[in-house]
C-alpha cells in the first residue's frame, strides 16, 4: 500500500523524537530561536503594530499569550498572529534559501504563543526539550515543502510551508498522535493564505500573512483537538497544496530525505534587516567597497546580474515616496545605502534615509538585470559590475551569500545583532534579562519551564 505523502510527513514528526535528533540541529534550532526572538522584539516598534494589536481585541481569562516587547495579554491564537508579524515585519528573520521560506518565524510564534497558553491555564511546563524538538521539526515540514517545488513563487511560501510546520510544532507541544496531526495538517491546508501581490507592492500585509498563518495553525490544532477531520490528499490531490498553491514540485524525490537532511542546518541567518534577496548584492558592495577603498562619490554606474526570482522580489524601482516596507525590498535603495555608509541597519529605513537626496540618486544609477539561470527559485549567484567616474571598473560574484551557513555570521555577529535588537524592543527591556535570555537559550534543552523564558521579553 502507497503511503501518502502527508502521512509520510507525519510519521516523521509523531515518531521523531528529542533523542533522534542530530547535535547540530540541536544547536541550529537554539541558535534561530534566539534570533527569532530578537528579531521579534526589534519588530515590536514597527509599523502598525499597535493598529495590529488593537484589532485583536481584549484578551481572555484563559488560553492567552503576550506580545513580546509590549505589555499586551491577547488570545493565544491572536498572540502568534502579533508575534509572527513583529519577526516579519522588519525583514530581518532567517531564511531557508532553497526553500524560499522563513521558517522560523511562523513555527516559533506559533510554539510560543502554545507555550504561553498553556501557562495561562496552568498547565504543565513546557521544556526546552519539547521546544527543540517542535521547532526542528515544525522547519523541517516547512522546508522540505518548499525545496519540493520546482515552480516561481505565485503564492507568499514563507507564510504557506510556514503555516504546515508551525501546525507540527504544536500538534508535537499538544502530544498528537498520528490521525490528530493529519486531521490538523487537512485544517491547516483549509485556510492558508497569502499572496505574492503583498510582496509586490511593499505592503504591511506581508508581515501580516505571517501572522494569519501562525493564528491558522494553532486554530487547526484546536479544531482537530475536538476530533473533527481535514481533508486528507492535501499536498497531491487535485486541489492540494502544489496544485493550487505551486505548481510543478519533486515531492517524491524530497520525501526520502526526511530524517537524513535537518532543514534547520540549512538555514540563514540575516545580517541586514532588508530582503533577503537584497542580501548577495549588498555583499557584493560591501566586498567591493572594502576591498578598493571605494567612495560612493567615485561612481558612475553599478549593474547586478542577478537570477529571475531575486530580481522579482527586489528588483523594484526605487521612488522617492517609498514606505518602509517598499524600500526594504528594494535593491538598488539598500545597494545605495550600503555603498554610501559601508553597513546596512535599521537606521537606513527611517523616513530621512529614505528621502536623502543622495541615496536616492546613487539608487538611480543601480541596475538591476536578470541573468540566465534556469532555476525559478534561486536567489544566487550574483554578479556585480561597478563602473568609476575614473575608468576603472570592478567585479565581484557573489556564489554564497553572507549569513549562509557555508559564509556563516560569528557567534559574536549573531551575538551582536540579537543585542542591538533587544534593544530596539518598543517597551524598555533590562541588559540583565538579555543575557538571561542568551544563556537559557545556550542550556536549552535543559531548561525545565520555557515560559520563563518570556517572563524576560515583556516589561
Amino acid at each position: 500500500m502507497t503511503i501518502d505523502a502527508i502521512e509520510h510527513i507525519t510519521r516523521h514528526v509523531v515518531e521523531t523524537g528529542f533523542d533522534d535528533l542530530p547535535q547540530e540541529a540541536i544547536e541550529a534550532s537554539q541558535k534561530f530561536i534566539l534570533d527569532s526572538i530578537g528579531v521579534g522584539l526589534a519588530g515590536s516598534g514597527g509599523p502598525w503594530v499597535t493598529e495590529l494589536i488593537n484589532a485583536m481585541g481584549a484578551a481572555p481569562a484563559q488560553d492567552s499569550a503576550r506580545v513580546w516587547g509590549q505589555d499586551k495579554v491577547l488570545d493565544a491564537r491572536a498572540a502568534a498572529l502579533c508575534n509572527a508579524y513583529q519577526i516579519h515585519n522588519a525583514e530581518y528573520d532567517c531564511v531557508h534559501e532553497q526553500a524560499v521560506v522563513h521558517p522560523v518565524t511562523v513555527v516559533l510564534a506559533a510554539s510560543l504563543a502554545e507555550i504561553d497558553r498553556v501557562r495561562s491555564n496552568g498547565g504543565d511546563a513546557i521544556s526546552g526539550r519539547q521546544l527543540v524538538r517542535a521547532v526542528t521539526l515544525g522547519v523541517d515540514v516547512a522546508c522540505h515543502l518548499g525545496v519540493s517545488s520546482a515552480s516561481p513563487l505565485k503564492f507568499f511560501r514563507p507564510g504557506t510551508c510556514g503555516a504546515f510546520g508551525a501546525t507540527a510544532a504544536v500538534s508535537i507541544l499538544r502530544g498528537f498522535e498520528t490521525e490528530q496531526l493529519i486531521s490538523s495538517f487537512g485544517l491547516a491546508h483549509a485556510q492558508l493564505c497569502g499572496t505574492m501581490q503583498a510582496h509586490t507592492e511593499g505592503s504591511p500585509l506581508l508581515a501580516m500573512q505571517m501572522g494569519f498563518n501562525a493564528r491558522n495553525a494553532m486554530t487547526a490544532c484546536d479544531i482537530a483537538l475536538q476530533g473533527i477531520p481535514g481533508t486528507r490528499h492535501i499536498l497531491e490531490g487535485p486541489f492540494g497544496f502544489y496544485a493550487l498553491f505551486e505548481g510543478q514540485h519533486h515531492l517524491n524525490d524530497v520525501l526520502p530525505q526526511l530524517g537524513n537532511i535537518w532543514r534547520i542546518t540549512e538555514v540563514a541567518h540575516k545580517p541586514f534587516p532588508s530582503g533577503r534577496a537584497t542580501h548577495g548584492i549588498v555583499d557584493a558592495c560591501l566586498t567591493l567597497r572594502k576591498a578598493h577603498s571605494l567612495a560612493h562619490s567615485d561612481i558612475r554606474n553599478v549593474v547586478a546580474h542577478v537570477p529571475s526570482l531575486t530580481h522579482h522580489l527586489v528588483g523594484r524601482p526605487v521612488t522617492h515616496d517609498m514606505d518602509i516596507n517598499y524600500a526594504r525590498l528594494c535593491a538598488r535603495f539598500v545597494a545605495a545605502r550600503a555603498l554610501i555608509t559601508g553597513e546596512v541597519i535599521g537606521d537606513d529605513f527611517t523616513i530621512e534615509a529614505r528621502r536623502d537626496p543622495v541615496t536616492l540618486e546613487l539608487a538611480q544609477r543601480i541596475d538591476i538585470q536578470i541573468d540566465e539561470n534556469p532555476d525559478p527559485n534561486a536567489l544566487s549567484p550574483i554578479e556585480l559590475h561597478i563602473e568609476n567616474y575614473d575608468g576603472t571598473r570592478l567585479h565581484s560574484v557573489i556564489d554564497i551569500v553572507y549569513g549562509h551557513p557555508d559564509k556563516p555570521m560569528s557567534r559574536e555577529a549573531w551575538l551582536d545583532k540579537f543585542r542591538n535588537n533587544w534593544r530596539r524592543s518598543l517597551a524598555p527591556l533590562s541588559d540583565n534579562a538579555c543575557e538571561r535570555v542568551i544563556e537559557r537559550l545556550d542550556s536549552l534543552p535543559a531548561v525545565t519551564n520555557t515560559a520563563d523564558i518570556i517572563d524576560d521579553l515583556v516589561p
